[in-house]
């Protein structure tokens, strides 16, 4: 169908053209025949197929406004694929036949060739700048579309240039369009992967906090983790590669499973804290009006140890929270410390009283232990006796001294008596009796081992001889110790 000027084309104004024939119009008079050559123009190849039909109806007139043409050099690069009749009828050699492209009536040749070589050059234009896009591996979203829409602009040849060169251009952008689309998919699925993996780790971590034993569970850093793997998730939702409806579905129920447990857990948790504090104070405000109501005793020994039983009972209680906790222990030490700083306020009382009896019973010490070591036990039992009387009528000393005087008079004691037990000893019958048997028996053996001596000396056993003068000398040592020991017993 004849190319017509648009109203669209946005031409540049210039001085209307003079006007074309109407439609319906043969060709001028003399005018060649479409598809004829022009003089001084190439001849065109031979149709391989049928010859070029004129066109339907000649175009109307063209609009006031010229429509914008190629450059001179884009004018001469198009010489070489077409023609312009006198009519203003424009052809493109196409694998040798001609194709009518349009008419451009009552114009010069070169306006005429222009007016098509732009379109050639628009399409060109763009099927470079896409080269471009497939070589920088830009987004192909639009890509395939756009060859598409330039293949069927081609392929209406309604342009004049190396039309079956940009259809090349053009197919071979096809399977490199392909490829960057399999390339953009895998990187998707990378990513999309890739995204997956880290929704994956946030819900593990959720439920793994989640899964914690709420009695060791630290709620505090626990819950400030919780959200900030919510920010997380918020924010990959956001940025992130969709990752399809049934994976996000899937994951975020597991997430959302994971912060409802965690948040019933740590509801539950202080619920029943609030519970053991409340208990706990109750029974350790029992505790300190016990405490409270001793603090006024002066039975010293029977009160302090009731305050014991108090604070063992007070480890055992449950704690209450740390600010309670606090307040109700200086209260228990407050009712302590009253009964102690009285008993001790009494005790400093007596024994600034008892200070005299020290330096008297420290006297006494020194007498008692001047009866060391004992060597008359006799006269060491009556002085003892008598310093133990006057110890007795001395009274207490203070608590400070108690241990240390009581042990050093002890210490003498001991030895008194260790020495009159030695001295039974020696006198015990039983003893000497049994020491008198023995030396007897001793006396006979060393008699029977002097005459077994002399009778191997006579014989001239010397070996024997030897024996038995090594066994006479031990029998004699012993007979030695055994009088000894007699003696001490008398």
């Amino acid at each position: 169908m004849t190319e017509r000027l648009e109203s669209d084309d946005q031409p540049t104004p210039r001085p209307a053209p003079t006007p074309g024939p109407t439609p319906g119009a043969g060709p001028k008079p003399g005018a060649p025949r479409p598809g004829a050559p022009r003089p001084g123009a190439p001849a065109p190849a031979p149709a391989t197929g049928r010859p070029p039909a004129p066109p339907a109806a000649p175009a109307a007139a063209p609009s006031t406004a010229a429509p914008a043409l190629a450059s001179p050099e884009s004018v001469a690069r198009a010489r070489a694929f077409g023609r312009v009749t006198e009519d203003g009828h424009v052809y493109v050699v196409v694998d040798g036949e001609e194709v009518l492209c349009g008419q451009f009536p009552d114009a010069t040749e070169d306006e005429a060739l222009g007016y098509f070589a732009r379109k050639f050059d628009d399409a060109e234009a763009q099927v470079a700048l896409l080269e471009q896009r497939v070589a920088a591996g830009a987004p192909s979203a639009d890509m395939l579309t756009t060859v598409e829409h330039l293949a069927e602009q081609v392929a209406e040849r309604k342009m004049l240039g190396d039309v079956k060169a940009l259809e090349s251009r053009l197919e071979a952008l096809r399977p490199a369009i392909r490829e960057l689309e399999a390339a953009e998919r895998a990187a998707h699925e990378a990513q999309r992967a890739q995204n997956v993996a880290a929704r994956e780790a946030i819900v593990a971590e959720a439920e793994q906090i989640a899964a914690q034993d709420p009695q060791r569970t630290q709620w505090k850093q626990s819950s400030a983790r919780m959200a900030e793997l919510f920010d997380q998730w918020k924010t990959h939702q956001k940025s992130g590669i969709r990752l399809g409806r049934a994976a996000e579905d899937a994951l975020w129920k597991r997430f959302r499973t994971a912060r409802t447990t965690f948040d019933r857990h740590r509801r539950a948790f202080f619920s029943q804290l609030d519970a053991d504090n409340a208990e706990a104070k109750q029974a350790k405000e029992a505790l300190i009006a016990e405490a409270e109501a001793l603090s006024g005793s002066t039975d010293w020994g029977a009160t302090a140890a009731e305050y014991r039983r108090l604070m063992d009972r007070w480890k055992e209680t449950k704690r209450a929270s740390k600010k309670d906790d606090d307040a109700l222990w200086a209260r228990f030490r407050a009712a302590q410390d009253r009964f102690f700083e009285a008993r001790k306020a009494d005790n400093d009382r007596i024994d600034e009283e008892f200070e005299g009896n020290l330096a008297v019973k420290e006297q006494l010490l020194a007498e008692a232990k001047a009866l060391l070591p004992v060597t008359d036990l006799k006269a060491a039992k009556r002085t003892l006796g008598d310093i133990l009387d006057r110890w007795e009528q001395a009274g207490k000393v203070p608590r400070a001294h108690l241990r240390r005087v009581e042990a050093e008079l002890r210490t003498v004691e001991d030895a008194v008596r260790q020495a009159e037990d030695e001295k039974w000893q020696r006198s015990n019958p039983e003893t000497k009796a049994r020491s008198n048997s023995m030396l007897t028996q001793l006396e006979t053996k060393i008699e029977d081992q002097e005459d077994a001596l002399a009778r191997a000396q006579a014989t001239g056993d010397t070996k024997r001889a030897a024996k038995l003068e090594g066994e006479l000398a031990t029998s004699r040592q012993w007979l030695e110790t055994l009088r000894r020991s007699a003696a001490d017993l008398r």
